[in-house]
C-alpha cells in the first residue's frame, strides 16, 4: 500500500515530541489512512487465536471485551496489543457510526472525531482496555454512537 504522507511523517515526527506541528498533506486520501489504521494485525490475531474473527462490527467489540486478556502476561506486547485495540476501536467506530473520521492530532496521534466535533483519543482507550479492561471497547463504542 502506498501510502505518501507516513513516510515524511516518520520524517518530522521527531519534531513533533519536540512540540512542533505535524501536518497531513491535504492531498492524503482518507481511505488509504482508515486503511492503514485498520490493520490491527497483532490483535487480529489474538482474537483469531481465540477463534474471533474481527468483522469491523459493534458486535465484534463485545466479543473482544469477553476474551480471556492472556496478552496481560507479556509486559512487551502488551502496549502494542492495546494500540491496534484501539486503532480497531477507532475502525469501527469510523465505518458504522455516521461522520465519523479519522483525524490526526499536531503530534501525531490519530483520534476519531465524530460529527459533533468530539475527538475521542482510541488508542489510549484501547490501552486502558488492554491494561486493566476498562473502559470497555463496547461501552466506548456506544458513547460515540449515541452523540
Amino acid at each position: 500500500m502506498n501510502i505518501p504522507f507516513l513516510a515524511g511523517w516518520r520524517r518530522r515526527h521527531d519534531d513533533a515530541e519536540r512540540g512542533a506541528s505535524v501536518t497531513v498533506p491535504p492531498e492524503v486520501d482518507p481511505e488509504g489512512v482508515a486503511e492503514l489504521l485498520s490493520e490491527c494485525e497483532l490483535l487480529r490475531s489474538q482474537a483469531a487465536s481465540a477463534g474471533l474473527e474481527l468483522d469491523d462490527s459493534a458486535r465484534s467489540l463485545e466479543a473482544l471485551d469477553q476474551l480471556l486478556p492472556r496478552w496481560r502476561d507479556d509486559p512487551e506486547e502488551l502496549p502494542w496489543l492495546g494500540n491496534d485495540a484501539g486503532l480497531y476501536l477507532g475502525t469501527v467506530i469510523v465505518r458504522t457510526v455516521p461522520g465519523a473520521v479519522w483525524q490526526v492530532w499536531p503530534n501525531g496521534q490519530p483520534v476519531v472525531k465524530l460529527a459533533t466535533g468530539r475527538e475521542i483519543d482510541v488508542v489510549e482507550a484501547g490501552l486502558d482496555w488492554a491494561i486493566s479492561g476498562a473502559p470497555e471497547l463496547s461501552q466506548v463504542y456506544a458513547e460515540a454512537s449515541e452523540g
